[in-house]
């Protein structure tokens, strides 16, 4: 099968021989608003209505004693995923398979009788996006790409270079200037060719979809290959049916940038359905946004389906994309499954990071604070069952965004070193 990247999609990949199995059981990809399919390679419009193009596939049956018997990373899960058989041979950052925590005590202070948090702060780079920039990177190999690249907003941009450093392969990863210090050296430190472009997120999105229609041999994440890229985002959903004994969570609250995450996790959850890997039963997916970054919440709580793109201002970098490719999708599921989308102010994404911390012991980002504050906001207006089994996605590590609590954390008292300082300290 040879990859002919049509003139619709504007890509300038050259064409390049597909190798039996390049993308194991993926058949082609389709057309999310008209259904066209369209043969696998680096596309990523419809050649006919210009909608978003996904994987289709053609499944073998799959049992959990197959999946279980595999490698513990996403590959378990790779008859699912546009990845080769052989997909564990490559370099790669080996993501995925991160731990499901109970959370009681967070539960107790939210009042929800059965809590989980899934925390993928401990992925290589300490977020979700090595998940997917793992999927992108075996499509980029299949298709011969010359360098692996990405426009960002922080943790995407850290995946990618590292992936490329590990696999070998030239990385180019552009972020937003006034991006949080600490995610621009966690990029810097695998790649010397980060890029820094004065302009938001989206400004620097448009620029990655110019430079993908005119360089041949550059395959970026998130633009030409999305497609395969954006399959990495269901095997969150896989690994949260499996670690909770192979069946679905009752409630799910995810975050919400381009709405990928969302809408891959929702699929994944169907998938397991239609392979009798799960009981078929009802869900609500719920999506959580910044206040200043919260097109589809307005959406949503407006009841319409067009999503008004926003300039985003707001500490919650990695959520900051006033369009978010994915936003009328993202209101299609919560609203199918009987969930919502809901907001809430930096100042509560901040007491939401600190929340966590001190009842789980687990530091998130504040994509994480958002998703906490959101859950706290979705129990204090009734829109959650608190009876109900409830999983809420810890994206990424508070080590990336320190800027956000430094200061409302720090010392609650300085004190000479003795007995006497420490019992007037108050502390006890």
């Amino acid at each position: 099968m040879s990859a002919v990247v049509s003139e619709s999609t504007q890509v300038a990949t050259p064409a390049h021989e597909l190798r039996d199995g390049a993308f194991g059981h993926a058949t082609g990809l389709s057309c999310r608003e008209c259904g066209h399919q369209v043969a696998l390679g680096p596309h990523y419009a419809c050649p006919e209505c210009f909608g978003p193009l996904e994987i289709a596939y053609d499944f073998p049956a799959v049992t959990r004693e197959e999946i279980e018997a595999g490698p513990a990373n996403i590959w378990r899960y790779k008859a699912l995923l546009p990845v080769p058989s052989d997909i564990e041979s490559s370099p790669n950052m080996e993501p995925g398979f991160t731990r499901l925590l109970k959370a009681d005590n967070l539960g107790r202070a939210l009042g929800i009788d059965n809590l989980w948090v899934k925390d993928d702060s401990t992925n290589p780079t300490n977020s979700f996006k090595d998940r997917v920039v793992a999927c992108a990177l075996s499509a980029a190999r299949e298709f011969g790409s010359k360098v692996f690249a990405c426009p960002s907003t922080g943790n995407l941009a850290n995946a990618v270079a590292a992936a490329g450093a590990r696999a070998g392969i030239k990385t180019v990863v552009f972020i937003p200037s006034n991006l949080e210090k600490p995610k621009q050296i966690n990029s810097a430190i695998y790649t010397d060719s980060l890029v820094a472009v004065n302009g938001n997120y989206d400004d620097v999105n448009k620029l990655a979809s110019e430079i993908a229609g005119e360089e041949d041999g550059w395959a970026f994440v998130n633009v030409n290959v999305r497609p395969y890229y954006a399959e990495g985002s269901k095997t969150l959903g896989y690994e949260i049916a499996e670690q909770l004994g192979w069946r679905l969570p009752d409630q799910i609250v995810i975050p919400v940038a381009s709405g990928s995450q969302l809408t891959k996790v929702h699929k994944a959850f169907q998938e397991l359905i239609k392979l009798g890997l799960v009981e078929d039963k009802p869900y609500k997916v719920y999506g959580a946004q910044a206040t200043g970054c919260s097109p589809v919440s307005v959406a949503y709580k407006a009841g319409v389906d067009a999503i008004r793109p926003v300039k985003p201002d707001t500490i919650a970098k990695s959520l900051a994309i006033g369009n978010p490719a994915d936003g009328i999708y993202v209101l299609d599921v919560c609203r199918q499954t009987g969930g919502a989308v809901e907001d809430i102010t930096d100042d509560e994404v901040r007491d939401a990071i600190v929340l966590l911390a001190r009842t789980e012991g687990v530091f998130t980002e504040t994509a994480g604070g958002t998703t906490v504050g959101v859950l706290k906001k979705l129990v204090e207006t009734g829109q959650l069952d608190t009876s109900l089994e409830t999983v809420v996605i810890n994206t990424g590590h508070g080590l990336k965004t320190l800027d956000a609590v430094a200061d409302v954390v720090g010392a609650r008292a300085t004190i000479e070193p003795n007995y006497a300082a420490f019992r007037d300290s108050g502390i006890v």
